[in-house]
């Protein structure tokens, strides 16, 4: 068991997760479930011999990774799997549920399996590879071309992938309607980063905001040039910077096209059973929260 705060975070829950389930706690001295729930999250660790890692985060000292994953109540345990919250539960379950919980993902004496990672499924499953994927949302766009939800996962697959020809041919039965859906809108401000990025790169303009901090042109360009390379966060960090100075510039360009890469970057909400709250991921949240900092101060 290891104590979490927001400097060891990354290290010990993100990266940890890429090689093993992560266990997140979070708890509070003051809380008497979380008194229960704490020795038995403690004993099935080492019960379950290195199939999950757990970590314990007290939500009164860090209330910024407590705001990050969206913490309601204490005590909430979060799964991380692969730098992504994947299920959770609230409340002190008794030990029984809480290895049912654990059962979905992690496997006892994972660690005993020499040079083996961890299997975080009840089966093996075959993951699915990038084109397989690709092929099953251009089918569901084919065989029911009304589904903006589809499309906005295939042609977000393609951009991903680097394909911006093919995702423009994808996008453009729907591009009028980006006005409306936030979704369609996302990709529109992608595709439109890719274009205006063609041929720079961020540091082209660093000199120009070095002479001039309120350069917002030159400010809105490296973000689309980092959009344009899939640098999510250090592209919101440079809208933000636009937001600070001046939330209206350019008919709140610099917000909407803030809101346009949360879109994008948000995961799938993780399935989780009735009664539970499905954690956030934490980059969302915390850069939804800088958002909502700036634009409302």
């Amino acid at each position: 068991m290891i104590d979490v705060t927001i400097e060891n975070f990354e290290q010990e829950v993100i990266a940890a997760s890429m090689a093993q389930p992560v266990l997140v706690d979070f708890w509070a001295p003051w809380c008497g479930p979380c008194k229960a729930l704490g020795p038995i999250l403690e004993k099935l660790e080492t019960d379950y011999a290195g199939g999950f890692k757990l970590v314990k985060i007290n939500s009164d000292d860090e209330q910024q990774l407590a705001g990050a994953f969206g913490i309601r109540s204490i005590p909430t345990v979060v799964l991380l799997v692969n730098g992504q919250p994947v299920d959770g539960f609230m409340g002190a379950l008794p030990e029984g549920k809480v290895r049912e919980f654990l059962d979905k993902h992690v496997t006892a004496g994972a660690a005993a399996d020499e040079g083996e990672p961890p299997d975080i499924g009840e089966e093996p499953v075959a993951e699915e590879s990038p084109q397989a994927r690709l092929e099953k949302l251009q089918h569901a766009v084919a065989t029911d071309p009304a589904n903006d939800d589809a499309r906005f996962e295939y042609v977000k697959a393609l951009l991903l992938g680097g394909r911006t020809a093919d995702a423009k041919r994808a996008f453009e039965p729907v591009a009028a309607k980006a006005v409306g859906l936030r979704k369609l809108d996302a990709l529109k401000r992608w595709i439109e980063a890719l274009d205006a990025a063609e041929g720079t790169t961020p540091a082209d303009f660093d000199s120009r905001i070095a002479a001039n901090r309120r350069d917002f042109e030159a400010r809105f360009a490296r973000a689309q040039a980092l959009v344009a390379r899939q640098q999510w966060t250090a592209a919101m960090d440079e809208l933000l910077e636009i937001l600070m100075r001046d939330k209206a510039w350019n008919e709140e360009l610099a917000r909407k096209t803030y809101i346009a890469i949360l879109e994008v970057i948000e995961p799938p909400k993780a399935k989780v059973a009735d009664g539970q709250i499905p954690p956030e991921d934490p980059t969302v949240a915390t850069y939804r929260r800088r958002l909502s900092s700036v634009v409302l101060s």
